[in-house]
């Protein structure tokens, strides 16, 4: 992975400054799961002297073929002079979209239980982090006329930023944030696999 940077070179040679090598080869170690895809994106160009940045997509099948269900956006920020408001030198972004239960549009607790994702997805994978703060949004859309799609459709979004305390554990913080981005598109634990009609050879008693 190429790191983008904003400064122009770091020094001579353009290279990185070591922090941040350390930060793309844990972000390299990360495996994602099956229905996870990952690509590399544009990282934002005037937050940090240097970023990088990860897009992801979570497919599930249908029938013969595959569908899209939620995204999502990692992003790391780093300025080694240190930024006053990350309480720190290295920063996550991370943005989740997906598509949702209509019920849960009125679940007064379900932004608690989606922020919850994030804050147990970090603990879990002993992702060292502070100063994390963001937003749980959840929107209710019903379409018109000739617009193609579903004609009522809910989405929740996340939006979190938070202070990695160790460059060189930065694939935990991917790691957790995949797991945020899997249980807002549904998907079940790692290596548990729901049951259809078809798995139950022909008996419909659970």
């Amino acid at each position: 992975m190429e790191p983008h940077s904003v400064a122009g070179s770091g020094d001579a040679t353009g290279a990185p400054p070591a922090a941040f090598r350390a930060v793309l080869e844990a972000l390299e170690s990360v495996h994602p799961r099956s229905e996870i895809v990952l690509e590399r994106i544009p990282a934002p160009q005037r937050l940090a002297p240097w970023a990088h940045a990860v897009g992801a997509v979570v497919y599930e099948p249908d029938g013969p073929d595959e569908v899209e269900v939620a995204t999502g956006r990692f992003i790391v920020l780093y300025d080694p002079e240190g930024h006053q408001a990350w309480d720190g030198t290295t920063r996550c972004v991370g943005y989740v979209s997906a598509g949702t239960d209509e019920q849960l549009v009125d679940d007064a607790m379900f932004s608690e239980v989606a922020w919850s994702w994030l804050t147990d997805a970090l603990a879990e994978h002993e992702a060292g982090a502070h100063a994390i703060g963001g937003t749980v949004t959840r929107t209710a859309s019903t379409r018109f006329g000739d617009l193609a799609g579903p004609e009522h459709s809910v989405e929740v979004e996340i939006r979190a930023s938070w202070t990695a305390e160790d460059n060189s554990a930065l694939g935990r913080h991917l790691t957790a944030f995949l797991d945020v981005l899997g249980s807002a598109a549904g998907l079940p634990p790692p290596g548990v696999r729901l049951l259809g009609p078809s798995d139950r050879g022909g008996d419909d008693t659970l």
